[in-house]
């Protein structure tokens, strides 16, 4: 009997397994329309940063922000690909677990939207950062 042949992550070199996080990147981008939806948000947020040129400080907060969130989607994918694969048939539990994934995605979109609003503010001058 032949056992499985199984992936040992830890003796990969570095480089190996950046191109296991790419490639989760990448089937992300062409699997997701949310994922595709964050980085154009991201993409769109970015160039508007460069053309208002906030404080560095709120740039950062900015950088944060939007890597949560596409770091977050990115949990919540691999999640439902792999409840999706172990238990294909509804299930409340599983359900739960879904969308608890989808509300941290939520939370961390709503915050960067707040992080983007305040940048843009200070940035107008409508607010003053200390």
């Amino acid at each position: 009997m032949m056992m499985p042949v199984q992936r040992n992550l830890k003796n990969q070199s570095l480089l190996r397994r950046f191109s296991f996080a790419a490639k989760g990147i990448y089937c992300a981008v062409l699997m997701e329309n949310s994922f595709r939806t964050e980085l154009l948000l991201a993409a769109a947020y970015a160039a508007l940063m460069v053309w208002l040129k906030p404080p560095l400080v709120w740039v950062g907060l900015s950088i944060i922000t939007a890597g949560l969130v596409l770091g977050v989607e990115l949990l919540n994918t691999a999640l439902e690909h792999l409840a999706d694969r172990l238990h294909p048939e509804q299930h409340p539990t599983i359900g739960v677990a879904k969308d608890c994934a989808a509300a941290a995605v939520l939370v961390t979109s709503i915050t960067a939207a707040i992080i983007g609003a305040l940048t843009v503010a200070v940035s107008l001058g409508m607010l003053h950062s200390s």
